[in-house]
């Protein structure tokens, strides 16, 4: 008795492993396995065997067991077992995959790969050739056996293709009946059986293994020993069988993937696996029980498969068995590598008997002789003798009635005799049966067209001897007669799908004909019959019906497929008829030339009656017919273009001849006359100081230099920035502009070399904002010092690569000195802010204490200062209590010439105006508003008259001045010394980053004299920091002293320690610096350039730089149509489901018709009168938003219009025109059109349409980018449902959601001549270098450098900062009004020096001014507009005295906001074509029809001028047409539900709102994703009146008023309005809220 030898194996990781990234979890120590789980590390399992194999790593490590040290182990040892007399079996058990087909069979090279079955039987024969002798004899059998699905198939016979029965003998076992024995004699014998059984053996592929076993193989060798004692002449046999056995593998579906058959076979495997584990543990617990009796539980399921029922014996029986357990190193597998552990580890408990097998025939022998005569007297007891005689043919065995017992002993005794007989061969016998068996192999393969050579080798494919069969012919040569299809016995059919023969073509049906081989008078013939409406042809003939084909004939199937009928037969007769002297009777023979694809096809078309050659000859003629056409053509065009450039020329030629000759008649004394009239012009002293004014005033608008130094400059900036992230230096550089303004005054380093001391102007230059990101400051550059230090920066990078590069992190001391070029030296003090206190207090006794802001120098407020400035008498004594640090007194000369000077270079622009309205020019007013200066000055100007005092008038009149003021201001008399005190009180409001704070302050003209404090810890909590700080100023008063109190401030400076520098001790590593965001919103996609049109060339696209006649906002409706099933043309559904950046995305059926239908809607207007369309073009069609490469005219596609004309919706009076287009999206011939759009991906195209307006000399052109996704034809498509559709009734249902929307501006300007100066120099072209590449420009992450936008943005801080510097000084005049307690009779007397210098009527207007000012703020804005307009409107009629201080709007108590009021008249249609079709009239006209709502106000358009009415028939008004796409903001400033009510309608509407400045779109409800009108809130008024609301008895109401027409909105609460008020016009929402806190305190009061 012996146990299970059980050995385990693991291999190393496979590609599946090794791609995911598979660990390890086995490990081996000596004979014990350990498991370790992959996800609990201190779950370890250990296991013991007989062997532990590793061979994970490779040979190199020396615990590696190869194929060797397994045969050395477990194979030799089976082998010697074997040469005892003992059954021996070894079996492989493991996953799949796991490789046991790899350690039981191995690979055939190297040797060193071989498994054991092949080293096993080689030391076999190795043996038998050194033991063999004459006394002992030797003999092995082989039978090779797969278990495929629980089916036996025998894989060393070709003959039995069927299953194989298992039969069960009481003496021999279960055995498979009609396997395969056969007799070797050498290795090599059965190394070729073994390969011809490896290549019958079904493999498949799976998830887990590319050759995974489907079927156990059961490779038995039967070995006999014949031993002859001469002695006693008896000779004795030791028969072992040696099963060696190959499992498949145990798998899981969803690990292997396994489908359809493949899940059949692995449910079968693990089926039969599955009963080898209940017999190995029934046979394992029955070992442990010992000698005990056997319980019903015990029974051991050897019939539960076929695997364990040919096993029996290597299990539990007379053999020595040994099992090599297969695993898998992954931590992936480790739940069936643990169960192969266990079950290798039950295995081992298994007991075997094995005994020896000694003369085991004789014994069968006599006992199956018995058995059959047993068997036969039982039948001859049952009255069977007959059959007993000749059981294979009885007499009456139709007739005989056999019972079931008596079928099974039947079926007994001829089993028991064929095992005699098999028993009973003798060896001669047994080798000429194997013998047999390789002939009928060969004949059976050479019927299919195999040839063997003579050990049985396949070396190719011939032609059939007896089977009828087609050969494939083919145009190459070396393709043709390839392909065998075998015609078998009985009915084959030939189609595309589910047939015999598989046909690919698109004339090849699925079921195109049947070949029926059938044999007649002995002679196998084979018919063809085509199926219905089938292409065949049979020798170039067409078949219809059955055909007997004959061999040698040509079949062509459908109308690429050619073949050549091949019956061995029928041409073996063929040649046995022809004589021998005679030619043999071939086809090629009879036909004179070789059957090949050329011969067929040229028979083909001889027989359907195609003459080839005929045709190539025709071809060949209309070829030649039409390049003779088209070359007469091409001639004639090229001749005529000739004759048309020569008359052209020859025109030219005459008018510079012309030309030459009036140039020669012109006589000099002509242009003499001319030229001197033109320099002498009759100007007046005031027209030349207005032209003078306006000369200084465009000389230093400079604008356009500002936008050439940031074009041409963008290239250096980025090279200095992509050298600035090679080197890691944290230095980020961008463009920025500075102005020299009392805020933010230009140091000497950035000033530029060629500004004048005198420029009336601040001067603006272009500079490098340096943000040090590591030290956290920030520095400026001029653009000269850009260019040294982007030199040396170049230097420095290319000396990278020769020395040690450091970081800046690594150098702390090269950015504090200025080594490096990226870094600057920076103070440890920085500015905060500046602020100004006026001193004209001190005119009188009056102590101030001014609150002024500290502003930075991009105008923001940083903090606030409380200043005290006061007069200071001989008997004020000095406060030292309190905290109060008061110094001495400091002593200030003024210098009467440098004060002047100064003063005099600041005021040098004002003092050149002329007498008139003061007028402020700031840089960047808008053209307008100068030209209306201008004009109101140079209106003040000859209004003035030429009364002009002489010098000495004036000087006399200055000296009665200066008297006068003595008087009325003793304490200022000439030569006296004046002392004043200025008390630095406290600071609030500093950030916190700065550490220490201190201030200090000087005159405007005494920078080198100032007065500083002491630094103030600041934490920004607590209280403000009090400086407390007193100085004491005496002064020696001058005329100069007191123009400065007058007029100029005091400057106060802040300064603070910055906590971010790195020299402090509280410094961080790194501070960014954010940038001051754009004021303008950011766009999702940019704005699409127009196509250019195929016909019409490249519409100009510059921007016109005319005036503006008018301008409209139009609301574009995009749709695509398909043709339905109906024949009318439905829109295709749009996708709104998320914010796509082209307003939703069209969702199209492929293959079918289409149209772009674009609705254009606006207000009425008679400016705007649409044509027709010239022109639709489509192109740059493309997969990504952007658009890449140039356009090209054969990229666009034009289209034919369809329809156009005017729409007229009732209850709608606004302009409605619409076009539609046939768009045939194949002629693109583009990939993304033509096929189905992948899923995540998106086509984009952009649309432009050209149509022409009346009274313009060119079209306009309206552009939109589309997104679209293509989709299949029988596609149905529905608009995708999102989260905000899951609530309510969707809206998206609605047909009129199937368009996109977008927003237009569509501007008529003014045309101008070519030539003339002003249109050439805005079309001044300036090179743009930031789109220039420089080296390392792709690491700037979409950095760009700045441009126009920096110039707004920059007119926006200038303009801040003017504002503030002049509430600071109103500010200061309000103050100390109060202080005086000056009323109003005293008012124009006491302010007259404060304001100002000049003679009386200079301080007279300024007096004047400033009333109009306050009666300004103190009237309501509303009642400004309407007595302006209202006056406007009445000057033409009466004459209206400048007296006249009635109140015309008197009765309005309304509050409203009029924006861009001048545009409201000036922007207004002016007059109407003459003939052009007319759209409905528009809102608010004169002759408008109904009755409009109370109180909705409606401007009245002004009167046509006289020279554009239809009286004067010669002017004719040509505009040029511009028309800009406006982007939806992506702020959302307001949305929600409102009330409407409209002119010319009775009802409210009630309808979803959303508030994106500056534009009030409107939709149908909440859901409604398409935009259906607009309101565009910058030429709009908004009024609020609560008289208007008490009048109408609506509550809750504000109308809103554009110039077409007006609109009545109300609210649906009363807590919305102020919110719904502040979101159209902020400045409306606080003056009301003003309003009403007025009101409260007064109520309160």
């Amino acid at each position: 008795m012996s146990s299970v030898k059980v050995a385990v194996r693991v291999r190393p990781f496979n590609n599946r492993e090794i791609g995911r990234q598979a660990k390890c979890v086995i490990s081996m120590k000596d004979k014990t396995t350990a498991i370790q789980h992959p996800k609990q590390s201190k779950d370890v399992k250990a296991f013991n065997f007989d062997y532990s194999y590793w061979s994970h790593t490779n040979e190199q490590d020396p615990n590696f067991a190869g194929q060797s040290k397994v045969y050395q182990d477990i194979g030799e040892e089976m082998l010697q077992h074997a040469f005892e007399g003992y059954n021996v079996c070894i079996f492989a058990y493991g996953q799949t995959g796991a490789g046991k087909s790899y350690t039981m069979m191995g690979k055939p090279e190297p040797r060193d790969q071989q498994g054991i079955i092949p080293q096993l039987c080689e030391e076999l024969f190795d043996k038998i050739k050194t033991q063999e002798s004459k006394d002992l004899q030797f003999s092995v059998e082989v039978s090779y056996m797969e278990i495929y699905c629980e089916r036996v198939r025998d894989l060393l016979n070709p003959k039995n293709k069927g299953n194989l029965r298992v039969r069960e003998h009481p003496l021999l076992g279960p055995y498979v009946e009609d396997l395969s024995k056969l007799a070797v004699t050498s290795f090599n014998e059965i190394n070729t059986l073994m390969d011809e059984g490896n290549k019958a053996r079904t493999v498949a592929a799976t998830n887990m293994n590319e050759t995974s076993s489907r079927s156990h193989a059961v490779f038995t060798v039967v070995f006999t020993q014949r031993r002859h004692d001469e002695m006693t002449d008896l000779s004795t046999e030791k028969v072992a069988k040696i099963s060696l056995v190959d499992l498949a593998g145990s798998e899981r579906a969803n690990a292997t993937g396994a489908k359809g058959d493949r899940l059949k076979e692995g449910a079968n495997i693990n089926k039969s696996l599955t009963t080898l584990g209940k017999v190995i543990h029934a046979l394992a617990e029955s070992s442990q029980s010992g000698s005990k009796k056997r319980k019903k539980s015990d029974f051991i399921p050897y019939r539960d498969s076929v695997l364990t029922w040919l096993l029996r014996e290597n299990l539990g029986g007379n053999s020595k068995t040994a099992m090599i357990a297969a695993l898998s190193p992954a931590d992936i597998n480790y739940e069936e590598t643990l169960s192969t552990l266990r079950y290798a580890d039950r295995a081992k408990q298994i007991v075997c008997k094995a005994v020896v097998n000694e003369d085991p025939n004789a014994r069968l022998i006599r006992e199956l002789k018995e058995e059959v005569m047993r068997l036969k007297e039982l039948l001859k007891s049952e009255g069977l003798a007959d059959l007993v005689e000749s059981p294979a043919s009885p007499s009456d065995g139709g007739q005989r009635i056999m019972t079931p017992r008596n079928e099974d002993a039947m079926e007994q005794l001829r089993a028991s005799e064929k095992l005699i007989a098999e028993l009973n061969e003798t060896w001669e016998e047994k080798l000429k049966k194997t013998e047999l068996v390789k002939q009928e192999r060969e004949a059976a393969l050479a019927e299919l067209g195999v040839a063997l050579d003579g050990t049985g080798t396949t070396i190719g494919v011939c032609s059939p001897k007896n089977t009828p069969h087609l050969v494939n012919l083919n145009e190459d040569p070396l393709m043709s007669e390839c392909l065998l299809y075998y015609i078998k016995p009985g009915i084959m059919k030939v189609g595309s799908t589910h047939a015999d023969i598989i046909l690919s073509g698109p004339h090849i049906r699925d079921h195109h004909c049947t070949f029926e081989s059938r044999e007649k008078n002995g002679e196998i013939i084979v018919t063809v019959t085509p199926e219905k409406s089938a292409t065949i042809f049979v020798n170039g003939k067409t078949v219809e019906g059955p055909l007997l084909l004959k061999t040698g004939h040509r079949v062509i199937l459908g109308k690429n497929h050619v073949f050549r009928f091949n019956h061995p037969e029928q041409a073996r007769q063929e040649r046995e008829k022809t004589p021998s002297t005679e030619t043999p009777g071939t086809v090629e023979a009879q036909l004179g030339e070789p059957v090949d694809w050329t011969f067929a096809q040229m028979e083909l078309l001889e027989k359907q009656g195609i003459d080839m050659k005929l045709e190539m000859e025709k071809r060949l003629l209309a070829m030649e017919e039409q390049y003779r056409r088209e070359k007469e053509e091409a001639d004639q065009l090229l001749e005529q273009q000739r004759l048309d450039y020569e008359s052209k020329l020859q025109a030219l030629q005459s008018q510079v001849e012309r030309a030459s000759l009036l140039s020669g008649c012109t006589t000099p004394e002509y242009s003499t006359d001319d030229e001197q009239g033109e320099s002498e012009p009759s100007w007046t002293e005031k027209e030349y100081q207005l032209a003078q004014w306006a000369f200084i005033k465009w000389r230093y608008h400079q604008f356009t230099s500002l936008r050439d130094d940031l074009w041409g400059n963008a290239i250096f900036l980025k090279e200095a920035n992509a050298i600035s992230v090679e080197l890691k230096k944290k230095v980020q550089f961008q463009f920025v502009l500075l102005t020299d303004t009392m805020y933010s005054p230009l140091p000497p380093d950035l000033m530029p070399p060629d500004v004048a001391s005198d420029q009336p102007y601040p001067r603006t230059i272009v500079a490098v904002e340096v943000h040090d990101l590591k030290n956290g400051a920030t520095h400026y550059w001029t653009l000269d010092k850009l260019r040294q230090r982007l030199e040396l920066m170049r230097e420095m990078y290319d000396s990278t690569a020769e020395m040690t590069t450091t970081s800046a992190a690594d150098c702390p001391v090269e950015s504090l000195t200025g080594g490096d070029p990226f870094y600057d030296r920076f103070p440890w003090f920085r500015l905060v802010g500046r602020a100004f206190v006026y001193l004209s207090n001190l005119l009188y006794p009056v102590g101030i204490v001014h609150r002024v802001a500290v502003v930075s120098e991009k105008g923001d407020v940083r903090g606030w200062l409380r200043v005290a400035v006061q007069h200071v008498t001989d008997d004020d004594a000095p406060d030292c209590t309190g905290g109060v640090c008061q110094t001495g007194t400091a002593r200030i000369a003024f210098n009467q010439e440098e004060l002047q000077k100064k003063i005099d270079a600041e005021n040098e622009a004002e003092a050149n105006i002329p007498s008139g309205e003061e007028l402020r020019i700031v840089e960047g007013q808008d053209d307008e508003e100068a030209s209306e200066a201008s004009a109101a000055a140079a209106a003040a100007a000859a209004a003035g008259g030429d009364g002009q005092k002489t010098p000495a008038e004036e000087e006399g009149e200055e000296e009665d001045s200066w008297v006068q003021f003595m008087k009325e201001h003793p304490h200022l008399k000439l030569g006296t010394t004046f002392t004043f005190r200025v008390t630095l009180l406290q600071a609030s409001g500093i950030p916190p980053e700065y550490a220490d704070v201190f201030c200090q302050f000087n005159f405007l003209h005494r920078h080198d004299e100032a007065f500083s404090t002491e630094p103030l810890k600041n934490t920004g909590k607590g209280p403000p920091l009090g400086f407390y700080h007193v100085q004491n100023i005496s002064v020696v008063v001058t005329k100069s002293f007191i123009e400065y109190i007058r007029s100029q401030p005091l400057v106060f400076e802040v300064f603070g320690h910055y906590q971010q520098h790195p020299l402090h001790m509280q410094a961080k590593e790194e501070v960014i610096m954010q940038r001051r965001m754009p004021r303008t919103f950011p766009q999702s996609l940019p704005l699409a350039k127009p196509v250019p049109s195929p016909r019409h060339g490249r519409v100009p696209t510059t921007p016109n730089l005319n005036m503006t006649h008018c301008s409209y906002d139009l609301l574009g409706w995009w749709e695509i149509c398909e043709l339905g099933p109906s024949g009318e043309y439905i829109a295709a559904v749009v996708d709104h489901s998320d914010e796509k950046p082209c307003q939703g995305v069209f969702m199209l059926h492929q293959g079918i018709q289409r149209r772009i239908r674009v609705t254009l809607v606006h207000e009425p207007g008679q400016d705007v009168v649409w044509k027709g369309v010239k022109e639709v073009v489509i192109g740059r069609i493309r997969n990504k938003l952007e658009v890449k490469g140039p356009d090209g005219e054969v990229s666009a596609l034009s289209l034919n219009i369809c329809s156009q004309g005017y729409l007229y919706p009732p209850h709608d009076l606004r302009v409605f025109y619409q076009f539609e287009a046939a768009w045939d999206s194949s002629l693109h011939n583009s990939k993304l059109l033509n096929r189905v759009t992948p899923y995540r991906e998106k086509v984009y195209m952009t649309v432009s349409a050209y149509i022409e307006l009346d009274n313009c000399a060119q079209p306009a052109c309206i552009t939109k980018d589309l997104c679209l996704t293509i989709h299949s034809r029988d596609a149905r498509l529905s608009q995708p449902r999102s989260l905000r559709s899951l609530f309510g009734s969707g809206y998206y249902r609605s047909p009129d959601s199937n368009r996109v929307s977008s927003v237009y501006e569509l501007s008529l300007k003014h045309s101008s001549p070519e030539g003339s100066p002003g249109v050439q120099r805005r079309r001044r072209r300036v090179l743009d270098t930031s789109t220039t590449y420089v080296r390392g420009e792709e690491n700037l992450a979409g950095w760009r450098p700045r441009g126009d936008s920096l110039i707004f943005e920059h007119q926006w801080e200038l303009e801040k900062l003017t504002r503030l510097e002049q509430v600071e000084r109103v500010r200061h005049l309000l103050l100390l009004r109060e202080k005086m307690g000056i009323v109003s009779g005293e008012e124009g007397k006491e302010i007259r020096w404060i304001l100002g210098e000049g003679d009386d009527d200079t301080v007279d207007r300024q007096i004047t001014l400033l009333d109009k000012c306050l009666k300004l703020w103190s009237m309501e804005p509303l009642q400004l507009y309407v007595e302006a307009f209202l006056l406007t409107n009445l000057m033409k009629d009466t004459d209206v005295d400048d007296d006249d201080d009635d109140d015309p709007a008197g009765m309005i108590r309304s509050v409203s906001t009029p924006v861009l009021s001048s545009t409201l008249v000036e922007n207004s249609p002016q007059h109407s074509p003459a003939k052009s079709p007319v759209p409905p009239p528009p809102l608010g006209a004169a002759d408008s029809e109904g009755p409009l709502p109370e109180g909705v106000a409606v401007p009245v358009l002004p009167p046509l001028p006289p020279d554009s009415t239809d009286d004067n028939p010669d002017y004719q008004a040509l505009y040029i047409p511009a028309v800009e796409e406006i982007r939806v903001s992506p702020v959302v400033s307001r949305k929600g539900y409102l009330n409407f009510l409209e002119e010319k309608t009775s009802g409210w509407i009630k309808r979803w709102v959303v508030v994106r400045r500056p534009y009030v779109y409107m939709y149908n409800n909440e859901k409604d994703p398409v935009e259906r009108g607009l309101i565009n809130l910058a030429t709009a008024q908004v009024e609020y009146s609560e008289d208007q609301q008490a009048m109408l008895k609506t509550p809750n109401t504000f109308s809103v008023c554009t110039k077409h027409r007006g609109f009545l909105l109300q609210t649906l609460g009363d807590k919305d309005v102020h919110d719904w008020l502040y979101a159209i016009n902020p400045l409306l929402a606080g003056t009301i809220r003003s309003k009403l806190a007025r009101r409260a305190a007064y109520l309160r009061i």
